[in-house]
């Protein structure tokens, strides 16, 4: 009789995680605000949605290619990168199912049993997990608050070995902490990445969301990073997308012509219509700003709320939308902390450790949120901090 005894160990041993924990939880409560959720809670323009709907009445509901439509990666190359015009769109340039589906694509691609890749400590989940999936092995490179949670060079070379470490994560600006590698930290990374000949995926997601004039950078642009970057994009953030499932990722021509014949196999290609709507998105800009925008705002209330709560010392980040505040006064790991602010006061925020062991003490806040809803959650937080200091 078939039973799971067929199924192979990573089926075996994959896990939701700690977010997924807290998110069950809340649903069985009443009169909660979540700081927890990384998703826009803006719904897609509308004017994109009349793109898709038009493209679906004009019978552009067959296969596409396995790059993707050619229309969609031209607009790519001029408006879907931080380096406008810097790569090829018929050969360096291809369409994905997601973000999470270009880094897929790459550890496919690249990986074989046992390889090891570099990624930042705290990180976004999903990297450790896909890389295991692929066969690969994650190894966490130790950062701090103090260093704006970025990797440091001589931590990158401790950990690289010869013959295992093929390629290094990078996610600026960053999920969880929202930092964002200031130009000379991201010019010694480049220095050491070549010297240890290492692929680098530079995770761009929430490339257009970026505050207080932090400046718009890419390691792909600086000298010999070219040929040895992978860029990953996305319209989930910028553009409220995230159930539209359009990534997108750039890189050399070598690596790039094989991940398209892998789509073939995985995906065949990526949904028609929602990438025509996806082609017209790139052409407003200004959708992006309003989203912008709006999240800015939101930071500031963020921000100003949570300078002001008792025994919390917070970072000041300057992009995505998130803050990764210090929790650690208070006698309890983040997990306890988080699990008693959801049952106390209602609010959910995702423990630091569900990041990586670096995350501990700290804990992700999402601002996402309605301005009021933010206001009433930061009312919340400043009251349950205040109880617990008594």
């Amino acid at each position: 009789m078939v039973s799971d005894k067929i199924l192979t160990d990573n089926a075996r041993n994959i896990t939701l995680g700690a977010i997924r924990e807290m998110f069950d939880k809340a649903s069985k409560m009443d009169s909660v605000i979540s700081m927890g959720i990384g998703e826009p809670n803006q719904d897609t323009n509308l004017a994109i949605c009349k793109a898709c709907c038009d493209a679906l009445m004009s019978g552009k509901t067959h296969y596409a290619p396995n790059a993707g439509i050619k229309e969609l990666r031209i607009g790519l190359s001029k408006n879907g990168f931080i380096a406008k015009d810097f790569f090829d769109p018929e050969t360096e340039i291809m369409v994905t199912n997601g973000g999470m589906g270009a880094f897929a694509l790459i550890m496919q691609c690249v990986l074989n049993n046992g390889d090891e890749v570099l990624i930042q400590d705290p990180q976004y989940l999903n990297f450790k997990q896909t890389v295991a999936l692929c066969g690969g092995v994650a190894v966490p490179v130790p950062t701090t608050c103090e260093s704006g949670f970025c990797m440091q060079v001589e931590d990158i070379s401790k950990r690289y070995k010869k013959g295992k470490t093929k390629m290094l994560i990078l996610n600026s600006p960053n999920n969880p902490t929202g930092e964002v590698i200031p130009k000379d930290k991201l010019e010694e990374i480049a220095k050491v990445a070549q010297e240890l000949d290492l692929l680098v995926i530079s995770d761009e997601v929430y490339g257009a969301l970026i505050y207080d004039g932090a400046e718009k950078l890419s390691i792909s642009t600086i000298k010999g990073m070219k040929e040895r970057t992978v860029v990953v994009g996305s319209f989930s953030k910028a553009y409220a997308m995230t159930g539209w499932r359009i990534g997108y990722l750039a890189g050399p021509v070598w690596l790039v012509s094989r991940m398209v014949k892998y789509q073939e196999f995985f995906n065949s290609c990526i949904n028609t219509p929602a990438q025509w709507g996806a082609t017209f998105a790139l052409e407003h800009p200004e959708f992006v700003e309003e989203i912008r925008a709006s999240f800015s705002e939101r930071r500031k209330i963020i921000l100003n709320g949570f300078e002001n709560i008792r025994g919390i010392k917070t970072n000041h980040p300057k992009g995505a939308f998130y803050l990764f505040p210090d929790v650690s006064a208070f006698g309890m790991n983040s997990k306890q902390f988080c699990n008693k602010l959801l049952d106390e006061a209602k609010v959910v925020c995702v423990p630091g450790s569900a990041f990586g062991e670096c995350g501990e003490g700290f804990m992700r806040v999402s601002y996402t949120a309605e301005k009021d809803k933010l206001e009433q959650a930061i009312e919340r937080i400043n009251k349950f901090c205040a109880k617990l200091y008594g």
